[in-house]
């Protein structure tokens, strides 16, 4: 991995975010002086992630300016930050150089000889993590950015391992959509699992996702998916993977899920090889996610069998129908899924095996639900049963002008409309005492949202409190 020459200071504004924390964490561990703020810090909330960065030697500051006083900074801040922020306030002040958080990454990717770059509306933390344990496992030493904290690579002295770095020229990133920044990466190999409608409009999506993918020498293309089967006619070199069709050079036969594993047997059409997987992250999905993998780690010279040992140890990715416990005969899953796609593969991946679903789903934003609201209503209506129970708080708000018009009240009443239980209780404590409330032996609750950590320490207080009361 090509180090950025000259030791910098780096100021990230919003430092414990899960798209600035690995960043920062790489460039510290290039040498670099790291500093940041961070309003959950402010908050006092997730200590222990702010904990974790000062016994790394980060410094830590309020996010009220103070810590930006030198031009000799460079401030680092996501491209929706205003001007009016106290850190950017104070960066103009003092003459600090800026940069957004794509374009820091972009930089160190196109720098990489290597850089794989992986992009989807879905499953790029956990490919991400696939394909850095495989060439972790097979000695090619990656550096690896991920948006979500890699199970495999987390130690006592590396709590939060959502990024690594290695020695060899790999560089392997989460490319994300949702802002525009993928026209700046310039990938080796690019990984496209999935298209579909979450932040852009899909003519914006399918433009962006075909000039990424041209700018690769290798294309892993999902033919399971629409729009990236659409695409694999202007590639047809691609590497192609797929659960249901044949003419994929990457299939999976033999598929057999269970609760909290699946198993199947990989072929590659084009080699005539084959390995028996088992993976310890349930569903489908994974499976597709494991094709993913492997079909990228081949552009490295990793082989089939290589791949197969190594996913066989994958531990998953926090926050990734991540089983936090099960007490009382209640197993509480903590969960990242917050668009359709996501939460559409949670919930089938939960009701192929018996038992009934309670599920907590705190939206990701105000924006989101209004921009999304029939696509969610119809993905619980589609994909809970009759006897599961939807509760949601209102959706998860930092503060700002963001339109809060459309709330989790008229996604509940939508979900009613379209037969299905679904209740929206006005906070975060309302659901925890209900599902409490309602809980008994052989119920999954599933707790699921995004852009917040604290959902984890939610699902674990619940864990305790079916421990205290005893369920029904």
């Amino acid at each position: 991995m090509p180090i950025m020459t000259d030791t910098t200071r780096y100021f990230f504004c919003g430092i414990g975010g899960s798209g600035m924390l690995p960043l920062a964490l790489i460039l510290l561990d290039q040498g670099h002086i790291i500093e940041g703020s961070d309003r959950s810090l402010d908050q006092g909330r997730t200590p222990a992630k702010f904990d974790y960065l000062r016994s790394r030697g980060i410094r830590l500051y309020p996010q009220d300016g103070s810590g930006v006083t030198s031009p000799e900074q460079v401030v680092v801040a996501s491209a929706a930050v205003e001007d009016t922020v106290p850190d950017i306030a104070a960066a103009i002040r003092a003459g600090a150089k800026r940069m957004s958080r794509a374009d820091m990454l972009s930089a160190l990717f196109n720098a990489a000889p290597f850089a794989i770059g992986v992009a989807g509306t879905s499953g790029k933390s956990t490919v991400t993590g696939m394909i850095a344990w495989i060439l972790h496992h097979a000695g090619k030493s990656p550096t690896v950015m991920n948006g979500a904290v890699m199970k495999n690579f987390r130690t006592p002295e590396a709590l939060f391992s959502s990024s690594l770095v290695g020695s060899s020229g790999i560089f392997v990133s989460e490319v994300d959509e949702s802002d525009g920044s993928i026209a700046a990466y310039n990938p080796r190999v690019v990984v496209l699992m999935n298209i579909a409608l979450d932040h852009k409009t899909m003519d914006e999506l399918r433009a962006l996702f075909g000039g990424f993918a041209s700018r690769a020498k290798d294309v892993v293309l999902n033919l399971d998916n629409a729009e990236t089967a659409r695409m694999a006619a202007d590639f047809p070199a691609a590497i192609t993977y797929s659960l249901d069709n044949p003419a994929a050079r990457l299939t999976a036969s033999d598929i057999a899920p269970a609760p909290t594993s699946i198993t199947c047997s990989v072929h590659d059409r084009e080699s005539g090889a084959s390995a028996a997987i088992r993976l310890a992250t349930p569903g489908r999905h994974n499976v597709s996610n494991a094709l993913a993998a492997i079909a990228a780690t081949l552009t490295c010279g990793v082989t089939l069998a290589e791949a197969a040992a190594a996913l066989g140890e994958f531990a998953g990715i926090a926050r990734r129908f991540d089983i936090v416990g099960t007490e009382n005969g209640v197993t509480v899953i903590d969960d990242f899924g917050h668009n359709p796609d996501k939460i559409s593969a949670t919930l089938r991946t939960v009701n192929q095996f018996p038992g009934r679903v309670l599920v907590m789903f705190q939206p990701h934003g105000f924006g989101p639900i209004k921009k999304m609201r029939r696509e969610f209503a119809e993905c619980f209506a589609d994909n809970l049963d009759a006897e599961d129970i939807l509760l949601m708080p209102e959706p998860a708000y930092f503060g700002g002008t963001v339109d809060r018009s459309v709330g989790s009240a008229d996604l509940a009443a939508d979900i009613r409309a379209l037969g299905r239980s679904a209740e929206a209780l006005g906070d975060r404590p309302a659901c925890g005492a209900r599902l409490v409330e309602l809980a008994r032996p052989g119920d999954r609750i599933l707790v699921m949202g995004a852009r917040d950590d604290t959902l984890t320490t939610f699902a674990q207080d619940l864990l305790v409190s079916l421990r205290t009361t005893g369920g029904q």
